[in-house]
């Protein structure tokens, strides 16, 4: 089954580019535990180290199991082509750095991950990179922050803590007739929102999160829409139009071609993967892609269980503010709907009258939920991402994110609703409320 791009994705998270061992005719994916690659003679390891043919090299730059995950994702994303690494930020980092140096610059939304802030306003900052940020809500500022030098915007669809969702259409067809690509983290809405379908170029993925599910394994993912022309653009996007003297001389623009539009992932792997080794392991490949089959029944669960907590939360009196999709109104509720065409996601927050004391009193208090620093996990999680998560940030770009002291963050899981809603109920009188 070779050809699955008709299948829908219940389908394809099931049967995406795998079929069976030819050896064994095993029908789960093998987890290929192996760090090199027998070549056939001379002149065909010549060929893989000379991009001339596809194959294995060594895992640390790709690995069967790997590769599984990587075209299932792919497949699911519709996208041309995908790169698995260790971790979401490991993702982030890379798809930004494949594009920009030292002396560039990126554009991104305010409303992010606090681990995507501080690695944009400080560790890429130390590299170099300049990471400019306006707020998404306003597309029209991603253009006012740019110049010559300003390789890629970056956006999450689903922003983490703040939950509004962006305006991914608007701000990709600003930027594509200046050759900015966007860049999409669609860690919180997998299967729920499409980011090619309105113009992205690349998006990434924790896949620890929602992807996975289970809470086992650690990983990011890269992928690569194929429907952005970087040849048309040399001068905005010079990484992938000038020879690479660390791959003799390579034009990644051209050097692509006979493998398809992957011009994009195939640097980020023959460079950025090859030379700073944030791989996958196979055995993690193997855990994601076990979760990734239950994707499609999981993530409604989800979006169900959280709708049903936004509104009870929203009846309580001692809740002074409830941050989730299904209460806005006006253009962020245009842009949900025509965003967010597959849920509204397993995410909330909330604010309690009692400030950070009440909010600390109502985490101590929970029983079914558990107190981590994760999100997408088949289980309820809470935390207080202003003491957490969020930590480093200032006062200011806490608020910028979308959070205070009072704010507290639930990623709704896929127990029995009223179960939840128990929980909830006994820690927030627990609270004070």
């Amino acid at each position: 089954m070779s050809d699955t791009t008709s299948f829908r994705p219940e389908t394809l998270a099931l049967h995406a580019g795998w079929r069976a061992d030819p050896a064994t005719g095993a029908v789960a994916p093998p987890i290929y535990q192996t760090t090199s690659y027998q070549f056939q003679d001379t002149g065909h390891a010549a060929r893989l180290f000379a991009l001339e043919e596809g194959g294995n090299i060594y895992t640390r730059i790709g690995n069967p199991t790997t590769g599984i995950l990587e075209n299932r994702i792919a497949a699911l994303e519709g996208g041309v082509a995908a790169m698995a690494v260790a971790s979401g930020q490991a993702a982030t980092a890379f798809a930004v750095q494949n594009l920009a140096n030292a002396g560039d610059n990126i554009v991104s939304g305010t409303d992010l991950y606090g681990g995507t802030w501080n690695l944009f306003a400080n560790t890429l900052k130390a590299m170099g990179i300049e990471v400019r940020f306006v707020d998404p809500a306003d597309p029209q500022a991603f253009a006012r922050a740019s110049d010559a030098r300003t390789r890629a915007w970056y956006v999450e669809t689903l922003p983490n803590p703040k939950l509004s969702v962006c305006p991914i259409d608007e701000i990709a067809a600003i930027g594509r007739p200046m050759g900015i690509p966007l860049i999409v983290d669609n860690t919180a809405a997998p299967l729920i929102a499409r980011p090619f379908d309105h113009g992205a170029a690349i998006v990434v993925y924790s896949t620890t999160k929602y992807i996975g599910g289970h809470g086992t394994s650690i990983g990011g993912m890269i992928v690569d829409g194929g429907n952005f022309d970087w040849s048309a653009f040399p001068d905005r996007q010079p990484n992938l139009n000038t020879p690479d003297a660390g791959y003799h001389g390579a034009v990644w623009a051209e050097a692509a071609k006979p493998f398809g539009p992957i011009a994009y992932i195939l640097r980020a792997r023959t460079v950025l993967l090859r030379d700073l080794g944030a791989a996958l392991s196979p055995f993690n490949a193997f855990q994601i892609l076990q979760g990734l089959e239950t994707l499609p029944l999981r993530m409604p669960r989800h979006c169900e269980n959280a709708l049903a907590v936004a509104r009870y939360l929203g009846a309580r009196k001692d809740v002074t503010a409830v941050i989730h999709p299904s209460v806005h109104s006006g253009i962020q509720a245009e842009r949900a709907a025509r965003i967010m065409t597959g849920g509204l996601g397993g995410l909330l927050g909330f604010e309690l009258a009692g400030g950070k004391a009440a909010g600390n009193r109502f985490i101590d208090a929970l029983k079914l939920f558990y107190h981590v620093a994760n999100i997408g996990d088949a289980r309820s999680l809470a935390i207080h991402p202003a003491s957490t998560t969020h930590s480093q940030l200032s006062p200011e770009e806490q608020r910028a994110t979308g959070i205070n002291d009072g704010y507290v963050r639930l990623s709704i899981g896929l127990e029995h609703i009223d179960d939840i809603l128990a929980d909830l109920e006994q820690a927030l009188d627990a609270a004070g409320g």
